[in-house]
């Protein structure tokens, strides 16, 4: 337990180990093969509900429907592709799915400009190969591999940032279920329950276009922003008390007021309008994505921990809204001040606090 506490991250297997381990003894619907859970046990995992006496928590909030898609398709030959906005908790789907139908969430390639075939399919250890040729002992297994071995699933995050000739390294995996490799004179074929569950941002289309014959292989699911305010306080807000309890932040929880004031002003300048319809507003170069909300009020209850009193102020969001929003570009100064003074000036004595700080920040 000591140990466990020391972990900056725990997994999602370990973080909610007894969740999951509620909702096994409590399944009794029919488990895929491979599968820890029957798929109606994933979904409750996934949205929450009750297993016996423990309550499960939820770990997605928005479309039960789109969840539901997800798990089916993980069910069938084909991958699963979850594309969305940044923030819209694609990596967070992607783990805790993986978790809880295979138990272990650690088989993962990060798609970068430098990411390599050898790293989807595998390696060698140049050291014993030289010394005493191709061997088992020399071959170095990459995510996908040991997912195909075990029978279990695999993540790819972010994988429209990698070059295509290398995502295209997936199509004889995800069309064949096997790996060749003709140095040891033998393939892999996958075992059952096998399956790659993909991310990719919507930001970076136009980057690494997937070809045609690998979106075939996956079904792929947009996952969209939060639909409202409310749905968006809400993520938020569990987010925030979520991470707050990991790292042991010594603050009170941001009010709920500082927390709808964030998210409208997110909201706004994502969509360009204001909430109430009457009144455009230029949206900055960066991302203002939920994920951005929840470290913005993460770091505000850090500073107010270390040179504050406890309680987060409006200086400490202050702080974080110039961070989130002026980049390294000149024109988000000015879009930004341009908000602060055709927008949050505007809103009366209840934002009047805020907009000093803000202004002071940016001044």
């Amino acid at each position: 337990m000591e140990q466990q506490q020391n972990v900056l991250r725990l997994p999602a297997e370990r973080l909610f180990r007894e969740e999951l381990e509620a909702l096994r003894q409590a399944d009794r619907d029919p488990r895929p093969a491979g599968w820890r859970l029957s798929p109606r046990a994933v979904l409750t995992f996934i949205t929450g509900g009750q297993a016996g006496q423990v309550e499960i928590t939820p770990k997605y909030i928005g479309h039960k429907r789109l969840v539901e898609i997800a798990i089916a398709t993980l069910l069938t030959d084909r991958a699963l592709l979850l594309i969305g906005e940044p923030g819209t908790a694609k990596s967070w789907l992607s783990e805790n799915l993986t978790a809880a139908i295979h138990g272990d969430s650690s088989k993962v390639i990060q798609g970068t400009a430098g990411t390599s075939e050898e790293q989807i399919r595998y390696s060698w250890n140049y050291a014993m190969l030289l010394a005493n040729g191709p061997s088992d002992d020399a071959l170095i297994k990459s995510p996908i591999y040991r997912a195909m071995e075990c029978g279990g699933i695999a993540r790819f995050e972010e994988i429209s940032r990698c070059a295509s000739e290398v995502q295209d390294a997936l199509i004889s995996i995800l069309s064949e279920k096997t790996i060749s490799i003709p140095e040891l004179g033998r393939e892999l074929s996958a075992s059952r329950g096998f399956s790659i569950i993909a991310t990719a941002n919507t930001r970076d289309r136009g980057v690494n276009d997937m070809s045609a014959a690998l979106k075939r292989r996956f079904n792929i699911l947009a996952l969209p922003s939060p639909a409202d305010l409310e749905t968006e306080v809400e993520i938020v807000r569990k987010r925030v008390r979520d991470i707050a309890a990991s790292y042991e932040l010594q603050a009170e929880l941001p009010q709920e007021e500082a927390v709808r004031k964030v998210v409208a002003i997110f909201r706004e300048l994502r969509s360009g309008m204001t909430l109430d319809g009457k009144e455009k507003v230029k949206p900055p170069s960066g991302v203002v994505s939920t994920a951005e909300a929840i470290s913005l009020l993460t770091n505000s209850m850090a500073l107010a921990a270390s040179f504050g009193t406890g309680e987060v102020r409006e200086e400490d969001i202050a702080a974080g809204l110039q961070g989130a929003i002026v980049k390294d570009e000149d024109q988000d100064r000015v879009v930004w001040k341009q908000y602060l003074e055709n927008v949050m000036k505007k809103r009366g004595s209840e934002w009047r606090s805020l907009y000093n700080a803000c202004k002071e920040m940016n001044d």
